[in-house]
């Protein structure tokens, strides 16, 4: 008797959307959590807040979502229309920032003020600024007292926990002084001694810590946010329903029930379903949401069509050959989601400093009282000398440090028509020695213009253009609209077109003024038995070459001439890339066109590689292979197709008129339309990145330094008080060096 194999356990793929985490160590605290439950693997991606989980059917969402709570944070199953976590974060953080904001000006004029001149107190004026900075303290640092509680219950710590450590501490010394010794003698300050109740300074810290941080940490989400945008725009290219043909008949089914093999309908106006091969019909396909090129494709039986670009002329019955996660737009969403993944897990720099500063500091403060109590001190003096260690690791400069030189480069940018995104663009851009270029929309315009006509003998150019526009005027193709726009400003007016007739994929034709018109590509005359006169057949091999397109127009079944329409670069793409190249940086030109077009832009430019005939989702392996050849990368780009590619670079940089996708999953939009910007870009981050790093140096070397006077008793609150006036004056001063930015 044989034993049947029991089945293996059907496996379900669900996605959650995780709030509540703060680094990347949140992320790999929850893939932990999830990956103990049997019959799970999990990876949970920190940029965009979404967990991916493979479970076996016996694992309920409720498992799932109970581990998630368990480890400190908040999930829910992520569905089509479901509350957007992730905005609903920057919402409450903006909400945090704002009362912070307003509230942490009185703190620290009163505490400070009334604190120092007697003369200025009222009854109850302790009372006053305690009251102003309870719901900056208690409810504005709400996110880091709860992040520190999550690190102390995993026995880590953060950033989070010395911003919390600081701003409880500072609070709770200035609520015991001023409410339990405010009568009390003050502090020598060298001049003498303060007046009583001096010691009450210390409010103004714990509000200006929190409202620095936390304007730190709004930007950072809405950044985030721009992550997860980008996945989202990417699945909404895709097709929701497809017409398949069954039995001859055509079925509008969902598109889960397209399997490779099924024949598919595509009627004019219409997205591809999936990968697939043209069976039957002709006309033109736009790629340009994937592939970024102006001139539609022309398609025929036995071409090979994309998923999500867009039927424009005639039907066609396609047969799928890859679907789901196999298509070429899917494989694009995948590579987007990894290079987000992979940025996300780069540890800053903060965030390596603090694993070892915060537990030296609560180790240092420790031992200050231990030290003070056990050499028969009394318990307020060493309670004041440790709480004194917390109040000075307070990163008040440090708080200061990253948004105050950012606000400065970003306002500096804006002025130059650049826009940086957050610390991770200045971070890369520094490194950055390889810059790669996106060919349509970057380096070129973009769209379709008419540069040259060649009539045969006895015709002029406006000749050429009075047929072709007229014919043309009907017609919704890239160069039929350069053709029409060219004939318009160069011909007084056009004449009517009859028996108009579209030829998908080759061109068009119709009578004009009593003459049959034909026009179109050299294929659609070889297709006609048309043979092209020697001149003519010159111009159009030169046009290929050249990397145009030309359109050959016949009347009366006689050759007439040759109009050269192409995508023009853009004027400042040749000094952009000199001035790139002054600055040491290798320049590649990369593109989905062909080999002839990308070489003759490549070497009117002068760039160092060309890269040619590369698919929409090969663009991010490009990029990836520079990378693991030693190279840090920027790419600049402006489609849809470059969307993954600027995600997995190194520094993404998008152009302000390209596709929403681009623009999301960039690190720096460049505004100005002139390219100079780019070499532009890539020197002020670096400039940026400079003014952070030094300081950061300050603030950290600040602390340092201050930690162990403060273990020393050697620091009143004045006098720290002062200090860290003083260092966050110098960061903030250093930061707005960047404005003098040229």
């Amino acid at each position: 008797m044989t034993t049947a194999t029991p089945a293996p356990p059907a496996v379900r793929t669900v996605e959650l959307n995780v709030t509540g985490m703060t680094c990347a160590a949140c992320s790999a605290r929850v893939e932990r959590a999830l990956n103990k439950i049997d019959g799970v693997r999990a990876s949970v991606n920190y940029a965009t807040e979404r967990a991916t989980v493979h479970a076996s059917a016996a694992v309920g969402d409720d498992v799932l979502l109970e581990r998630v709570r368990k480890a400190g944070y908040r999930a829910r199953p992520r569905e089509a229309g479901s509350p957007d976590l992730t905005e609903a974060r920057v919402r409450d953080l903006r909400r945090r920032l704002i009362v912070a904001a307003v509230l942490a000006v009185p703190v620290g004029d009163l505490s400070i003020t009334l604190a120092l001149v007697p003369s200025l107190r009222f009854p109850g004026w302790q009372v006053l600024c305690l009251a102003l900075a309870v719901p900056v303290v208690f409810w504005a640092a709400l996110p880091f007292h709860r992040a520190a509680l999550r690190n102390l219950r995993h026995r880590s710590s953060s950033m989070d926990t010395l911003v919390s450590l600081g701003v409880l501490a500072s609070f709770t010394w200035s609520a015991w002084t001023t409410l339990s010794s405010g009568t009390e003698s003050g502090y020598w300050v060298g001049f003498g001694p303060t007046a009583p109740g001096a010691d009450a300074v210390y409010l103004d810290v714990a509000a200006g810590v929190t409202t620095f941080l936390l304007a730190g940490r709004y930007f950072e989400s809405r950044s985030r946010r721009s992550a997860a945008g980008l996945l989202e725009a990417l699945d909404a290219l895709a097709a929701k329903e497809v017409r398949v043909l069954r039995d001859g008949t055509e079925a509008l089914v969902p598109i889960a029930e397209l399997a490779v093999g099924d024949r598919f309908v595509v009627r004019p106006g219409e997205a591809l379903a999936a990968d697939g091969i043209v069976e039957s019909g002709r006309s033109t396909v736009d790629t340009s949401a994937l592939t970024g090129e102006p001139v539609p494709a022309e398609v025929s039986p036995a071409d090979r069509v994309i998923g999500a670009s867009v039927n424009r002329e005639g039907r066609l019955v396609v047969r799928a050959v890859a679907v789901g996660a196999h298509t070429q737009l899917a494989q694009m969403t995948a590579l987007a989601e990894r290079a987000q993944a992979r940025k996300a897990s780069v540890q800053r720099l903060v965030d390596r400093i603090c694993a070892v500063f915060v537990p030296a500091v609560l180790a240092l403060a420790a031992l200050t009282f231990a030290g003070w109590w056990w050499t028969g001190h009394p318990v307020r003096d060493a309670f004041t000398a440790a709480i004194s260690v917390l109040i000075i690791a307070c990163p008040c400069a440090l708080g200061l440090a990253t948004p105050t030189a950012l606000a400065a480069g970003v306002g500096r940018g804006a002025q130059l028509g650049i826009l940086i995104k957050g610390p991770e663009a200045l971070e890369a851009s520094r490194r950055v020695d390889t810059v790669v270029l996106d060919k349509t929309g970057t380096v070129t315009t973009g769209r379709m213009t008419f540069t040259a006509g060649y009539p045969d003998a006895g015709r002029t150019v406006n000749d050429l253009l009075w047929f072709a526009g007229a014919v043309e005027a009907g017609s919704e193709h890239a160069v039929a609209a350069a053709v029409v726009t060219a004939a318009n400003a160069e011909v007084a007016e056009l004449p009517a077109v009859t028996e108009f007739e579209a030829l998908p994929g080759l061109g068009a034709q119709g009578t004009v003024d009593g003459r049959r018109v034909l026009l179109g590509s050299p294929r659609l005359f070889a297709d006609r038995g048309i043979g092209l006169p020697e001149e003519s057949a010159a111009r159009v091999a030169s046009a290929q070459e050249q990397g145009a397109v030309p359109v050959v127009v016949a009347v009366d079944g006689d050759v007439a001439g040759v109009l050269v329409v192409r995508d023009v670069v853009k004027p400042s793409a040749r000094a952009a890339v000199a001035a790139l190249r002054e600055l040491g940086l290798r320049t590649v030109l990369l593109t989905g066109d062909h080999r002839i077009a990308a070489e003759a832009v490549g070497a009117e430019i002068g760039v160092d590689e060309v890269r040619a005939e590369v698919l929409p989702a090969a663009k991010a392996e490009v990029v990836e292979r520079l990378r693991a050849d030693g190279a840090r990368v920027a790419m600049v780009g402006d489609g849809i197709n470059d969307g993954p590619a600027l995600a997995g670079a190194d520094l993404g940089m998008a152009m302000a008129h390209g596709s929403d996708i681009a623009l999301r999953s960039a690190d720096v939009v460049l505004v100005r339309e002139d390219l100079a910007v780019v070499p532009d870009a890539i020197r002020l981050a670096d400039r940026t990145l400079g003014v952070l790093r030094g300081n950061l140096a300050w603030a950290f070397g600040y602390n340092v330094a201050a930690l162990p006077l403060a273990a020393l008793g050697l620091l009143n609150p004045l006098i720290a008080g002062a200090a860290m006036s003083l260092s966050s004056v110098l960061v903030v001063s250093n930061s707005l060096r960047l404005r003098t930015f040229r």
